[in-house]
């Protein structure tokens, strides 16, 4: 039985892939993968380098051509951007790709990044997904987000750019699935990333807009990111680097030393 990790350079699949190759390492094969996206912030490379050293294995890193691994081409070439079923993106630039080299068998086990305050999302890809084998275990360790980001600090990692410019997470810049919040620190971080949207959002038209009116006459009605008022919502400025207990108890615990003492990771 094989355990694939999904490492996405962010830094709970970091934690998610070191406490599985910590708790079966030695006894399983445990593949780490990673699917290139031109989009993010040339950081995350160096990070996958860093944690690469941490895992004591390779990361297995394949990208797409078709789109050039560009989230916005995806959306200019399928006039397309995020709807019911998700973001255009993320199928076209990361499931379908590590699907096509890494071909599903009902042996695997799948490894997912997803904090403890993230059980929701979790179970809503286990509906999706009811044939596979999945873990999570950053929730079976009760480990939250800013466990996680106290836990990478800890092994003398520096997180990846974007964290350090207080974003949540380290996706693509300007990330559809941002809220208003979010696109307006875009907008001051990024200007160029900001103007690429829009154009991509005039290109496709009203269908394409990330935003809807929540209350008043235009209740419901989209509108243009040109549209979004530049104090219109809020994203903190700094991400919380504060522990809790749950990580202590993973790092001095027999498993997360084993490999240590083994001299598997750095």
């Amino acid at each position: 039985m094989r355990f694939i990790c999904n490492f996405s350079c962010g830094a709970a699949s970091a934690v998610a892939t070191k406490m599985t190759i910590n708790q079966y390492g030695l006894s399983h094969e445990v593949l780490v993968v990673n699917a290139y996206l031109a989009s993010e912030d040339p950081d995350n490379r160096r990070f996958l380098a860093d944690c690469e050293a941490w895992f004591g294995r390779p990361i297995t890193v394949v990208r797409d051509f078709k789109y050039g691994a560009d989230a916005y081409e995806v959306f200019r070439k399928r006039r397309y951007t995020k709807g019911l079923q998700g973001a255009a993106c993320s199928r076209a630039l990361k499931r379908d790709v590590l699907d096509s080299h890494f071909p599903w068998s009902p042996e695997d086990t799948t490894v997912l990044g997803f904090t403890a305050d993230e059980q929701d999302r979790f179970d809503r890809w286990i509906d999706a997904n009811p044939e596979a084998r999945v873990i999570a275990p950053l929730i079976d360790a009760k480990l939250g987000k800013a466990d996680v980001l106290a836990m990478v600090d800890r092994a003398g990692i520096l997180l990846p750019k974007m964290y350090r410019l207080g974003y949540h997470n380290a996706n693509c810049i300007g990330c559809v699935k941002g809220g208003a919040g979010y696109w307006n620190k875009i907008r001051r971080d990024f200007p160029e990333k900001f103007e690429e949207m829009a154009q991509v959002e005039e290109l496709i038209g009203p269908t394409s807009y990330l935003f809807r009116h929540r209350s008043g006459p235009l209740k419901g009605k989209r509108f243009s990111l040109r549209e979004l008022p530049p104090t219109m919502g809020r994203y903190e400025d700094e991400p919380d680097i504060s522990c809790s207990a749950a990580c202590e108890f993973v790092e001095s615990s027999d498993a997360w030393d084993e490999l240590q003492e083994e001299n598997l990771w750095s």
